[in-house]
């Protein structure tokens, strides 16, 4: 005949689909490190370097704006402003964050054993 017949099978052997827990530990276990190392590592990175730039700010550095207004950096407000001069004789306030790029350094802050 061309059909041949089913068994079933005894009740509690019936093969798991995704194995012991142990067999998906040692599965997934490499796969998390692979994601630590090529994603969630450079991604840390990243951020600090941003961080640091955006702390690095001062009177003088060219920078872009989120938006993509270019201007120059006339004074830090505080540690989350900064007035930026986007033309002659137009300023504005601009929050750290909202700065994307530094293109140029402006001059070095002035300090009192400096200017003695």
């Amino acid at each position: 005949m061309f059909i041949t017949e089913a068994f079933a099978q005894a009740e509690g052997a019936a093969p798991s689909a995704f194995g012991s827990g142990l067999e998906m530990l040692f599965l997934f276990a490499p796969l998390m490190v692979v994601w630590y190392f090529f994603l969630i590592r450079p991604q840390r990175a990243q951020m600090k370097k941003r961080q640091e730039m955006l702390s690095n700010i001062r009177r003088g550095d060219n920078v872009v704006l989120g938006g993509g207004i270019a201007g120059k950096v006339t004074k830090v407000v505080d540690d989350n402003e900064v007035e930026v001069e986007i033309a002659e004789g137009v300023k504005v306030r601009a929050l750290r964050a909202y700065v994307a790029e530094v293109r140029v350094k402006g001059e070095p802050v002035k300090t009192d054993a400096a200017a003695s």
